[in-house]
């Protein structure tokens, strides 16, 4: 006799009264075949008799029947009681059963992967105020005009659905080819654009058409850690170059060789440092002597406060190896994982065969919807309110400041981005890991600048914070400074700082 617990199961599963489905007596029935209740050519008993013993209907047991065949468990015949499998191909669960152990008989690539992976963001929905940079507030989006352009786009689907260029539309590169020489200064082809899923990946096809094993490239120092570590799992190896006031060090790249160099010349990332001119043609010369390409990441360009905007290095002469990434990530949303790369005439080709290898095209309503927007010229004045909003954000951090701490912190590069860095002048960076977890019991997240070094020791005699703003109401980032008061009261012992 088939022993079958009966299990409730739900309605949607074909289940008779008896509340045992087709798949409760596949499960029962493939158990006890692994187990050897029923030994490799035993026969089982015949659906009708089966039903009969459970009470449901011949059918269910016939389902159940035929999935156990399908799987290799059982031999059914026309006119022939189900049989046991004298040879189970199927694998059985305990052949699936995975340890913890290392993995095994990774690429080179994998394995350097590994050694540098950034750890995964953590949830931040209970804090009273995330100072994270990156994360966007949801109450900007331009949700009514996104809505409707998606809509358009549905509605004007073409006759065929089938992959598009790879570079991306035509009709949105034509956009973005208006747009940046309105916003940047920049003359490109429509040729020229590459549309990409977010800023990351325009990354990752420079560092795997640019760079080989071994391979230097130069990187700001301070950094994206991002950008540093897709450069580096090619097996590239990186030559960091110090930031100032003025930007990436021209003097120190003299003896530097590499084959790229990567730099936010916009916005230092996450000094927030401006490039000065005479950096740009220097770097500029520096990229003509080596035959090195730079890759310019023109990350959050749409803000500017306090400073005349200075055009990005791919607008300038003598340009033609720079490579030019911007995103949306920073004016709508870094859900939509949309960028767009200007590469140089030579380089055309090759990145539209990686970009077709890599995902074939960026989604296409999203690019339609985006192209929409650009031409009508909404893209522009959704991005002019968004500034609005964020300098008010940024003058309300910038007041929380100084109401708090005063002279105990010193404020670099507010004129620019969203963010800024808070040096706190009597916390050595030891005391970074104490004050965060402080600040988090209190429901304060803040994150330090620790991670964007090379050289945790270069230049830092005192802990640094990068405190993004622009997810935050200003009601929340007073509300979240007053508490990181307290967290560096408890975390330094010194009682009241004002």
């Amino acid at each position: 006799m088939v022993q079958i617990p009966p299990r409730k199961q739900n309605s949607s599963s074909g289940n008779s009264s008896s509340g045992l489905g087709a798949r409760g007596i596949y499960e029962n029935l493939r158990e006890q075949i692994v187990a050897e209740v029923y030994g490799r050519g035993d026969v089982l008993p015949s659906a009708r008799a089966l039903a009969v013993e459970l009470g449901v209907s011949r059918t269910t047991v016939t389902s159940a029947y035929e999935q156990l065949a399908a799987e290799g468990f059982v031999v059914i015949r026309h006119g022939a009681r189900p049989r046991v499998a004298i040879k189970i191909t199927h694998s059985e669960p305990g052949d699936l059963v995975h340890t913890a152990a290392e993995p095994h008989g990774l690429s080179a690539f994998a394995e350097r992967l590994r050694s540098r992976a950034i750890p995964m963001r953590a949830a931040s929905e209970r804090l009273v105020a995330d100072f994270r940079y990156g994360d966007m507030s949801a109450s900007d989006f331009p949700t009514l005009a996104w809505r409707k352009a998606m809509n358009d786009a549905a509605l004007g689907r073409p006759p065929k659905l089938s992959y598009g260029d790879p570079c991306g539309s035509i009709r949105l590169r034509a956009a973005l080819q208006g747009y940046l020489w309105r916003a940047r200064s920049i003359r490109c082809e429509v040729g020229d654009i590459v549309v990409v899923n977010g800023s990351q990946q325009g990354l990752d096809l420079c560092a795997r058409l640019l760079l080989d094993e071994g391979d230097g490239f130069a990187i700001e120092e301070p950094c994206y850690p991002m950008a540093r570590s897709v450069f580096e799992v090619t097996g590239a190896i990186a030559a960091p170059v110090e930031v100032d006031a003025e930007g990436i060090r021209g003097d120190l790249l003299a003896d530097v060789g590499a084959r790229l160099a990567y730099v936010t010349p916009s916005h230092q990332f996450p000094l927030g440092s401006v490039m000065s001119m005479g950096r740009r043609l220097q770097l500029l010369r520096w990229a003509q002597e080596k035959r090195a390409y730079i890759v310019e990441d023109d990350y959050d360009s749409e803000y500017r406060f306090d400073m005349n905007p200075i055009p990005p290095l791919r607008a300038l002469g003598g340009a033609s190896n720079v490579i030019y990434i911007g995103t949306v990530s920073k004016t709508l949303s870094p859900l939509l994982r949309i960028g767009y790369v200007v590469v140089p005439r030579e380089l055309q080709e090759v990145f539209a065969h990686a970009k077709r290898l890599t995902d074939r095209h960026a989604p296409s309503l999203e690019q339609e919807a985006l192209a929409t927007l650009v031409e009508s010229g909404a893209y522009e004045a959704h991005v002019r309110k968004a500034r609005r909003q964020n300098a008010r954000r940024r003058a309300a951090l910038l007041d929380a400041l100084q109401a708090e701490f005063r002279d105990l912190v010193r404020v670099e590069g507010a004129e620019a981005g969203l963010h800024v860095v808070v040096w706190f002048a009597d916390m050595p960076p030891s005391m970074a890991t104490s004050l965060i977890e402080k600040a988090a019991s209190l429901g304060v997240g803040i994150h330090s600048i620790s991670p964007h070094y090379f050289d945790p020791a270069l230049d830092r005699s005192c802990l640094g914070l990068v405190m993004g703003y622009a997810s935050l109401t200003e009601s929340q980032i007073h509300r979240g400074l007053k508490l990181l008061r307290r967290a560096y009261e408890e975390a330094t012992g010194c009682g009241d700082v004002s």
